[in-house]
C-alpha cells in the first residue's frame, strides 16, 4: 500500500462472508421441519459524513423527525421450533448506488433467497410495518410460504364479510371493526400503563381478536397494474394490550386464526421478534458508526458482515470459535487464545473496532497517494514499506 500499488482482493468481504453465514444458518436449521424467518431492516447512520460514496437520506435514530445521511440493511434470522437458530440473510445497500433498482426489489430478493434456501419447510416470515406492501407478500405467497405481518395502512383496501356467507369490498379498519375476540394471554412488556410515569417491563394481558379477509395480489410484481391477480384467505389480528393507551396491533397472516389455538400462535409468532432483539442490537451499535470516517462502502459492507459473524458467535446462531474469522477479532480485542475460554461481547467489540481504524487508516492512506502520487517518505519509512529518500 506504501508502494502505490494494489493488494489483491481476498474472500474477507461481505459477499463471501454473507454467503458463507447463509449456509451455516441452512446447516443449522436442517433438522427443523418448521421455521421462523425474521425480517429486520435497519439504517446505518453518518450524521456528518459528506465524502463517504452513495450516501443515502435514513430516518434519524430515537423516533426523531427528519433524516441523516446513512446506509440500509436487510437481515432474516431463523428460528427453528426446536430452538435452533441461523443467519439467513444480509444485505447493505444505498438508494444511490449506479445499480440500485428499487427497495422493493431489494425485499423481494431477500424473501426469494430465504425462500430457496429453506425450500421444503414450513416458513413463515415475520414481518415489522416496513413490510405492509403487497409486493413482499406476493412474493412470499408465490413460495408457498406464510407472512406475519405488523400493518401500517388500516386504509388498505381488502374483502371483507358482508354478514350473508359472502364477501364485499372493504378495508383493514373495517375488517378491525369486524374482528372477534378469541383469546386473552398474560405477557411480559416494556410497557407504560395508565397511570405511571415512566414504561417498565411488567406483566399485562393481551387480548386478541381476529377477522377474516381476502387479500388480492399480482402474479407478476414488476408488472402489478396490468398482471393478472389471485386472491389470498387471509386474517387480520388485532392485539389490544389491556390498561395502556397504545393503539391495536394489526397484523395479517394466511395461517388460520379461528380459535384461541391459532390465536395465541399468532401472536408468539409476532413475539419472537423481540425474543431476538438484543442480537439485532448488537450489529447494529457494536462499531459507533457515527465516528467512523471509511471512505470506502467495499470495507463498509464488509466491516457490518464482520459485525453478523460476531454476532452469530455470541448469539449460538453457527459460528464457532473455529471459524477463521473469529479468532483474529477475539485477539485484536486482547484475547489470548484458550479453547476454554472464548472471547466474549467486550473483547470481540473491541476487536471490530480495532479493525475499523486499521481499515480507516488505510483509506486515508490510500487517499493521500491517490492525491500525490505516494506518501511522504518518513512516513512510508514507519510503516516499514520503502526507505526514505533524500
Amino acid at each position: 500500500m506504501a508502494r502505490g500499488t494494489s493488494t489483491k482482493r481476498s474472500e474477507l468481504d461481505a459477499e463471501h462472508l454473507t454467503a458463507r453465514l447463509r449456509e451455516r444458518g441452512v446447516e443449522q436449521l436442517r433438522d427443523e421441519d418448521e421455521v421462523w424467518a425474521i425480517v429486520d431492516p435497519s439504517e446505518l447512520r453518518k450524521p456528518h459524513a459528506r465524502e463517504l460514496p452513495h450516501l443515502m437520506r435514513v430516518r434519524k435514530t430515537g423516533g426523531e423527525k427528519g433524516t441523516v445521511p446513512g446506509y440500509r440493511t436487510l437481515n432474516v434470522l431463523g428460528v427453528g421450533r426446536g430452538g435452533r437458530r441461523g443467519i439467513l440473510y444480509h444485505r447493505l445497500f444505498s438508494s444511490q448506488e449506479p445499480d440500485f433498482e428499487s427497495e422493493s426489489t431489494e425485499i423481494r430478493t431477500a424473501l426469494a433467497t430465504v425462500g430457496a434456501a429453506l425450500a421444503g419447510k414450513r416458513v413463515t416470515y415475520l414481518l415489522d410495518s416496513q413490510f405492509d406492501d403487497v409486493a413482499a407478500w406476493s412474493t412470499i405467497w408465490r413460495q408457498e410460504q406464510h407472512p406475519v405481518c405488523r400493518l401500517k395502512h388500516p386504509e388498505r383496501l381488502v374483502a371483507v364479510p358482508d354478514g350473508a356467507g359472502g364477501w364485499r369490498a372493504g378495508s383493514i379498519a373495517e375488517a378491525q371493526g369486524q374482528a372477534r375476540e378469541l383469546a386473552a394471554v398474560r405477557t411480559e412488556l416494556l410497557v407504560r400503563k395508565r397511570g405511571q410515569r415512566a414504561p417498565k417491563r411488567q406483566p399485562c394481558t393481551a387480548r386478541i381478536a381476529a377477522c377474516p379477509v381476502r387479500v388480492a395480489y399480482p402474479t407478476d410484481v414488476r408488472g402489478r397494474r396490468t398482471s393478472p391477480k389471485r386472491v389470498k384467505d387471509a386474517r387480520v389480528v388485532v392485539v389490544r394490550i389491556e390498561g395502556t393507551d397504545w393503539e391495536p396491533w394489526l397484523l395479517l397472516t394466511d395461517w388460520p386464526v379461528v380459535d384461541a389455538a391459532g390465536a395465541l400462535r399468532a401472536f408468539r409468532m409476532y413475539r419472537t421478534r423481540w425474543a431476538v432483539e438484543d442480537c439485532f442490537k448488537f450489529t447494529k451499535d457494536v462499531l459507533g458508526w457515527e465516528d467512523a470516517q471509511l471512505l470506502d462502502l467495499d470495507a463498509i459492507r464488509t466491516l457490518v458482515a464482520l459485525g453478523w459473524v460476531a454476532a452469530g458467535f455470541l448469539y449460538e446462531l453457527g459460528v464457532a470459535l473455529d471459524w477463521p474469522e473469529v479468532q483474529p477479532l477475539g485477539r485484536l480485542g486482547g484475547w489470548t487464545p484458550r479453547p476454554d475460554r472464548p472471547p466474549g461481547t467486550t473483547l470481540l467489540t473491541r476487536g471490530l473496532q480495532r479493525l475499523l481504524d486499521h481499515l480507516a487508516t488505510d483509506t486515508i492512506l490510500r487517499d493521500q497517494i491517490a492525491r500525490h502520487g505516494a506518501l511522504p517518505p518518513r512516513l512510508a519509512a514507519l510503516l516499514g514499506h520503502a526507505a526514505p529518500t533524500s
